[in-house]
């Protein structure tokens, strides 16, 4: 392990490299019948499936693949699987076959203009399911293909979005989703012998999760249809209604998975943006909490058998790999060793859990990433610091406690990095995250106004030089920030943020506008606030340097966002700066994208904090 005086030797652009290098493994999948468990990295430099063996404890690359991989789900009996590409990062995933004998890679499903969302394999292993848009780009159907023929079959039409789910044991039916709002979601079971579909599941409004179905076709499921929090339910795909079994109180229970034998279901909870790791015994209907659990998120539950536990574990100083947990032994064991970096290791620091009562008394929480004093040699005894504030996207997403390459080099480099979990944020129940719903938006954005107020209680910070960034809806976080309280911020980073809601609704996927506006209000009613609030309205009011990045496919926030407001604050002789990648939709997956992303960031928040 290095020392801090040799970090010190170690160039700057060296340094950065190495943080904005650190490889992750996520989404593990056991293969069914076969020593291995499957997981997506970027190690070859887009995300892929990469394999690791039991036996020998070696991964590897399963298959290249010319475009990201996206999904990956195996046939029951392990000989095949599923993978879901995309193309330049704009979601519309392809399907393909992986035959896991011979390695090589068929098409199953290719329509390029059209989204393809897979639902899984059936009992027999010859048929999968997906829902497409095919007949219409807000209208996605359900289809069945043959693994063998490739022949494909619409099953049931739905003017909407469906997603399916898995089928019934005995392979007469399936069961699906159809999503009314981003928060909201029906559970239905499809009849293949009628093509006639049932409501089953929770009365009331809300998500579904971990839908599960045991051998002898009951199951079980998480929801907070009925409640303010995610639970975990018995139900029956005959018939609607579900037993409740079990809540955590204050806190979502976000994960659950049966055990193979059926006796047992693990299940993680999210407290606060950490995971804590439960066994719930179906039989006496008790809870154990995992012993000596590491402050993480665990994601991506699955049994390798009836005692061993596999997952994703993540958290500030640990990048993402892949874990077991024994329920036998109550023990952890790391199992790929990707998201290692001894360059960075001794730098990396945990963030502290701190909240705040915003304009009206709501309680926000946030994550404090506090420096070490000792390695902020450029500063003088007592001199405060510049801060950064992260504000993620959704807006019905969370800030975790999770490893953040670019917060991380900017704690490492002496700055205060702040991630707030503002109203509106999931993770905290239906009622917080319906706070910031329609015309009540811009309380949001004052809750970063608060938290700036807030931040004044702590002598190291400078709340006279913070900077401010966020990607996608965060991004618009950003820009609503820097319009309405211009006076708060020294610097402004917009990564593929919307700009103004009446565009975004306008030129956004049809299907997804439909979603959307149950969030931000509808172009038929709400325009006029549309126009109130625009960052883009307001956009002569940004008094600080302004970064804009986006990618020219994506599918959910149109570049067109971006570029009508870099080319009004360019008329008007404001500085702004706009990074447009050719290749990549919302998301930066490529390697090289992702580098020259973050390295743009970081020397921006420098040159502009560090005068």
């Amino acid at each position: 392990m290095e020392s801090h005086d040799q970090m010190n030797q170690i160039p700057e652009s060296e340094l950065l490299q190495a943080y904005l290098t650190v490889i992750t493994a996520t989404q593990p999948q056991v293969v069914p019948g076969r020593d291995l468990i499957t997981f997506v990295s970027k190690k070859s430099g887009l995300p892929q499936l990469w394999s690791w063996s039991e036996s020998t404890g070696e991964c590897r690359q399963v298959v290249e693949m010319p475009d990201r991989v996206v999904t990956a789900k195996h046939s029951p009996c392990g000989a095949k699987t599923l993978i879901g590409m995309d193309h330049k990062g704009n979601e519309k995933q392809q399907l393909y076959v992986l035959d896991h004998d011979t390695l090589q890679v068929e098409e199953l499903v290719v329509s390029p203009q059209h989204f393809h969302y897979p639902g899984g394999w059936s009992p027999c292993g010859k048929l999968v399911v997906y829902s497409t848009n095919r007949r219409g780009p807000g209208l996605f159907d359900l289809y069945v293909a043959d693994i063998e023929t490739k022949q494909e079959r619409a099953v049931y039409e739905y003017n909407g979005k469906c997603v399916p789910l898995i089928w019934l044991p005995d392979g007469s039916g399936l069961l699906f989703v159809t999503e009314e709002t981003n928060v909201s979601q029906h559970l239905h079971v499809l009849d293949l012998a009628t093509g006639t579909a049932r409501r089953i599941g929770v009365e009331g409004d809300g998500l579904y999760a971990s839908v599960q179905l045991t051998k002898d076709g009951s199951g079980y499921l998480l929801t907070n249809s009925a409640e303010n929090m995610m639970a975990l339910y018995r139900f029956s795909p005959e018939r609607a209604g579900a037993e409740l079994l079990l809540q955590a109180e204050g806190w979502d229970i976000e994960e659950a998975k049966l055990s193979p034998d059926g006796s047992k279901l693990a299940y993680t909870v999210n407290e606060g943006g950490m995971s804590a790791l439960y066994i719930y015994e179906l039989a006496s209907g008790k809870s154990m909490r995992a012993a000596d659990q590491p402050r993480a998120v665990i994601q991506t539950l699955g049994w390798m058998d009836a005692d061993r536990l596999v997952f994703t574990l993540k958290s500030p100083v640990l990048p993402g790999d892949i874990w077991s947990y024994s329920t036998g032994g109550q023990t952890f064991q790391r199992l790929t060793y990707f998201g290692v970096s001894e360059h960075i290791e001794p730098l990396l620091c945990e963030a502290e859990v701190c909240s705040f009562a915003s304009f009206d008394g709501v309680e926000v929480p946030y994550f404090y990433y506090r420096p070490d004093a000792s390695r902020q040699t450029n500063r003088q005894a007592g001199e405060k610091a510049p801060t950064v504030v992260y504000v993620h996207g959704g807006p019905e997403s969370q800030i975790r406690f999770e490893f953040h390459p670019v917060l991380q080099y900017l704690v490492g480099q002496g700055f205060n990095v702040i991630a707030p979990n503002v109203r509106g944020s999931s993770g905290y129940g239906k009622a917080y995250l319906s706070l910031d719903n329609a015309r009540k938006r811009m309380d949001s954005v004052a809750d970063l106004a608060a938290l700036v107020q807030d931040l004044a209680r702590f002598e190291e910070i400078d709340t006279g030089n913070i900077g401010i960034m966020g990607r996608s809806y965060g991004g618009f976080m950003v820009l609503a920030a820097l319009t309405h309280y211009p006076d708060l911020w020294a610097a402004g980073v917009d990564i593929v943020g919307i700009t103004h809601f009446r565009t975004f609704l306008q030129n956004t996927g049809e299907w997804r506008r439909k979603l959307r506006e149950s969030e931000y209000g509808t172009l038929a009613d709400d325009s006029d606030f549309f126009e109130e609030i625009a960052p883009l309205n307001h956009s002569h009011k940004i008094k600080v340097p302004l970064l804009i990045f986006h990618g020219r496919n994506d599918t959910r926030v149109p570049v067109s966002e971006a570029e009508q407001l870099y080319a009004e604050m360019k008329q008007r002789g404001q500085a702004a700066e706009l990074f447009i990648f050719e290749d990549e939709g919302h998301y930066t997956e490529k390697m090289e994208n992702h580098i020259e992303l973050n390295t743009q960031i970081i020397r921006f928040f420098r040159r502009e904090l560090e005068k």
